[in-house]
């Protein structure tokens, strides 16, 4: 069992993962104030650790969002609205000294990469080679995979495999696709991407044209990278693709305007050829991200264990 963290904009997760089966356990979670002090960001960060009652000296693996550098476990939060607190800090020496039971050591990987590895192994994306993934909430995260492998660049790969440093008339993508850019659209205060969903689904108008427009932008956007990548499957994920009822409809025709038509079923998604087009949310939704860490501690120890690692 490989103890892992999943770090997002609100929460974090902490669980052990079965590398035999692809299986969590014993999973355990706190809130998380991105705007909050480093003391207490990594405070609950160790608490919801130490809630899992590992040995002294484990390997854990750990999920966080960038800017970060994974390498050196040392925060790179700058302009991105969250954990700017954790500017400069060695994440890494923090927990190790903060856990009650000293870490071993432990393994950093992308949100978005290990959401995307999770979902190749035991997911959405079992049995494809070319998989492009996408996470959707308080930003844009993606993850483009090729035979097992992240890329960084290459046909149809965006600069360091992150959309969002591409742009959309002429700003930002998540200026056009994030919560607070479908928040700053819909334009009445206090309420949040849940709420205009909700509104949306009771046929306010407005509400839907928001949705719509910003899906079909991502999807007109993601389009020609996807064709040129030679993709066969489309995996999204994070907090909106909660209401894939509200996203798949828009996010389908950008996509087809941008030159890559999903199938209208995913009857091939498991036997993908390469004239598949699977677009699908994920399957193993918060658990796909601790997979993926799971699988960075592995790859760290040079072992491969278990049915798709």
């Amino acid at each position: 069992m490989i103890p892992v963290i999943e770090v997002g904009g609100t929460h974090v997760t902490a669980g052990l993962v079965d590398l035999t089966d692809g299986s969590v356990e014993r999973r355990t979670h706190r809130k998380l104030d991105p705007h909050g002090r480093a003391e207490d960001i990594l405070g609950a960060v160790c608490r919801c650790a130490d809630a899992l009652d590992t040995p002294a000296g484990t390997t854990w693996g750990m999920a966080l969002p960038g800017p970060f550098d994974y390498a050196r476990g040392i925060g790179l939060f700058r302009g991105v609205g969250k954990f700017e607190a954790l500017y400069g800090v060695d994440v890494r020496a923090a927990l190790v000294d903060g856990m009650a039971r000293r870490p071993g050591g432990i393994a950093f990987l992308n949100d978005a990469h290990a959401f995307l590895l999770g979902e190749c192994a035991v997911g959405a994306a079992i049995g494809h080679t070319r998989v492009v993934g996408i996470t959707l909430g308080t930003g844009v995260g993606s993850t483009f995979v090729a035979d097992g492998r992240i890329l960084d660049h290459g046909p149809g790969v965006p600069p360091e495999g992150r959309m969002d440093l591409t742009s959309v008339d002429g700003g930002p993508l998540e200026e056009s696709v994030s919560r607070r850019a479908l928040v700053a659209r819909y334009g009445e205060r206090g309420i949040d991407v849940r709420d205009i969903a909700e509104r949306a689904r009771a046929g306010e108008r407005t509400a839907r044209r928001v949705l719509d427009e910003a899906f079909g932008t991502l999807g007109a956007v993601l389009g020609p990278r996807l064709a040129t990548f030679e993709a066969t499957a489309l995996v999204v994920g994070g907090s909106m693709a909660g209401s894939w009822d509200l996203v798949a409809p828009a996010l389908h025709t950008g996509l087809a305007k941008g030159g890559w038509t999903p199938d209208a079923a995913d009857v091939n998604l498991r036997h993908p050829t390469r004239h598949t087009r699977a677009m699908r949310p994920a399957a193993l939704a918060g658990d796909a991200a601790l997979l993926g860490a799971a699988r960075a501690v592995v790859a760290r120890d040079g072992n491969r264990t278990g049915p798709g690692w």
